[in-house]
């Protein structure tokens, strides 16, 4: 990974909403939630939500779905584990070691 792409990356987390947002959606894992959904369990206005969704889509840290009329997001677990390789890759004198929690997702 390239320093640029870390730092959107971490830009895009570095809000209180979005991590929040972020890490929950981690928790739900790979099928996601619909943006109704995560703004009643967030505590969040629908337009609010949506522009902390389109920061971290754009960011490249979500991905989202149509199913009928709803949308679902979900994290995008090989640019997390990325951006967790990235700042640990010199960890531990430089023996590269993947961290002991890592996603299995990607």
């Amino acid at each position: 990974m390239k320093p640029e792409s870390a730092v959107t990356l971490l830009a895009a987390l570095a809000q209180n909403s979005r991590l929040a947002l972020f890490r929950l959606l981690v928790q739900k894992g790979p099928e996601g939630m619909p943006a109704g959904e995560i703004a009643e369990h967030l505590g969040v206005a629908p337009n609010t939500l949506s522009f902390h969704l389109k920061e971290l889509s754009n960011a490249g840290l979500l991905k989202s779905r149509q199913e009928g009329r709803f949308v679902y997001y979900a994290p995008d677990f090989k640019a997390m584990n990325g951006l967790l390789a990235y700042l640990t890759e010199n960890c531990c004198g430089g023996v590269t070691t993947a961290p002991s929690n890592s996603c299995k997702e990607c």
